[in-house]
C-alpha cells in the first residue's frame, strides 16, 4: 500500500511539473475557450424604444402673448437738429470763456406702443421731449414720421399719431387687477438692437416716492428693462397691455432686475385727456404736504401715525377756503386712505376740477371732515430731464 502512495505521488507530481512546463511555453494548450462557445451565443437584445416629445410639449411658452402684442410695439427714432453755429465759436478767448458748442447732432431711440388702428402711439414723453424729428419704425419694417399730439411731462407719457393702413393694435388690460407673481413680458427696442422680449414677474406694486415723476404709482418688475425700452409695452401672459416700460434702478445703465412701468390704467386716462383736450386736466387743492415719521409724530404729539402733514396751505386756495390748516394731518382724500405725499398728490389729481370732496384730517386729538371744492392743477414749469 506504501509502495502505491509513493508511485501514486510521483505521478502527480510529474503531472504537475508537465502541466507548469506546458502552461509556461504553451499557454494556449491549455486556455479555456469562452463560455458563448459552451453555451451557444445568446440572441442579441434590442434596447427599448424611447419616444422623445418634443421640447416645446409639457413646457411654459409665451409665444402666444407675445406674437399678440409684439406686432403693436414700435421703434421711436428720434434726433434734434443742431442749433445755428455761433460766428465767434472760432474764436479762442470766447472758447475759453464760454466753451466749445455742440454742433452734432442729438439722437435717441426708445419704443412705443400702438394702442389704436387710428394711429395713435403711447411712449415716454422723455423719449420724445425737446426732438425736432420723431420717426417709427414698425415691426413689419414700414418706417413713418409721427407727429406728437401731445405730452405730459408730470407722468412722462406722450401721445404720438402715425398715418400707415393696417395698423395692429395691443389690447389694453386690468392693469388694477394684477397680482405680485403674475408673469409680465416686456417688449421693446433695447440699445437699438431691435424688438426684444423679456420675461418676469410682477416684482411689486404701487411703487412711489422714486424721484422719477411728479405722480407715480409704478408697477415694479424683473423682466429685463434696458435703455431703448423706454416706452415699450409690459403684457401679461395673455398678450394684454398692463403698463409702458419707463425706468430702471441701475448702477451701471444696464438691467439689474428692478425696473418700472406706469399702469395702462393712468397711461390711458392720460391719452384720453391728451387726445381730447390736448392736456391732463388734473385736480389741485393748494397745500404743502409732508410725509408723517414716527419722529414727527412723537414731535407734536400727534395721535395718529399714518396721513400726510400739512405743512402750509395756500392762501385763497381750495384747501384754504375749505378750511385746511397747517399741522392738519390728511388721512382720507374722498374715502381714499393716503399715508405718504404720493398717494395724496395721486388722490388729489383724480379728482375732478370743480368738484365737492371730502378731507378727513386729524386735528389734534379730533378727527375733523373738511368740504372743499377741487381747482385744476396749473400747468407745471417745463423741467430739463437729464
Amino acid at each position: 500500500m506504501r509502495k502505491f502512495w509513493l508511485i501514486f505521488s510521483q505521478a502527480v507530481t510529474v503531472a504537475l511539473a508537465m502541466l507548469f512546463v506546458v502552461a509556461t511555453l504553451k499557454p494556449e494548450w491549455v486556455q479555456r475557450k469562452p463560455l458563448s462557445s459552451v453555451v451557444g451565443t445568446l440572441p442579441s437584445v434590442p434596447p427599448p424604444q424611447v419616444t422623445l416629445a418634443p421640447a416645446a410639449a409639457g413646457s411654459i411658452s409665451y409665444a402666444a402673448a407675445a406674437k399678440r402684442a409684439a406686432p403693436a410695439v414700435v421703434s421711436v427714432i428720434t434726433s434734434k437738429t443742431p442749433a445755428a453755429r455761433d460766428p465767434r465759436a472760432n474764436d479762442p478767448w470766447f472758447r475759453y470763456f464760454f466753451g466749445d458748442p455742440d454742433s452734432q447732432a442729438q439722437t435717441g431711440v426708445g419704443s412705443g406702443v400702438i394702442v389704436s388702428s387710428d394711429g395713435y402711439v403711447l411712449t415716454n414723453n422723455h423719449v420724445v421731449e425737446r426732438m425736432d424729428d420723431i420717426e417709427v419704425v414698425l415691426s413689419d419694417g414700414r418706417r413713418t414720421k409721427a407727429e406728437v399730439i401731445g405730452t405730459d411731462p408730470e407722468a412722462d407719457l406722450a401721445v404720438l399719431r402715425i398715418k400707415l393702413d393696417k395698423l395692429p393694435a395691443v389690447s389694453f388690460g386690468d392693469s388694477d387687477a394684477l397680482q405680485v407673481g403674475d408673469v409680465v413680458l416686456a417688449i421693446g427696442n433695447p440699445f437699438g438692437v431691435g424688438q426684444t422680449v423679456t420675461s418676469g414677474i410682477v416684482s411689486a406694486l404701487g411703487r412711489n416716492q422714486l424721484g422719477i415723476n411728479t405722480f407715480e404709482n409704478f408697477i415694479q418688475t424683473d423682466a429685463a428693462i434696458n435703455p431703448g425700452n423706454s416706452g415699450g409695452a409690459l403684457v401679461d401672459a395673455a398678450g394684454n397691455l398692463m403698463g409702458i416700460n419707463s425706468a430702471i434702478y441701475s448702477r451701471s445703465g444696464g438691467n439689474l432686475g428692478i425696473g418700472f412701468a406706469i399702469p395702462v390704467s393712468t397711461a390711458r386716462q392720460v391719452m384720453e385727456g391728451l387726445i381730447k383736450d390736448g392736456q391732463v386736466t388734473r385736480g389741485w387743492i393748494g397745500v404743502e404736504p409732508r410725509d408723517l415719521t414716527p419722529e414727527i409724530a412723537e414731535t407734536f404729539n400727534l395721535k395718529v401715525s399714518q396721513g400726510v402733514l400739512i405743512t402750509g396751505v395756500l392762501q385763497g386756495g381750495p384747501a384754504s377756503e375749505g378750511g385746511l390748516r397747517p399741522g392738519d394731518v390728511v388721512v382720507k382724500v374722498a374715502d381714499t386712505p393716503v399715508s405718504n405725499t404720493s398717494q395724496l398728490l395721486n388722490a388729489v389729481a383724480s379728482l375732478k376740477p370743480r368738484s365737492k370732496a371730502q378731507l378727513v384730517v386729524q386735528r389734534g386729538a379730533s378727527e375733523v371732515a373738511l368740504q372743499l371744492t377741487v381747482a385744476q392743477r396749473p400747468k407745471a414749469p417745463r423741467q430739463q430731464r437729464e
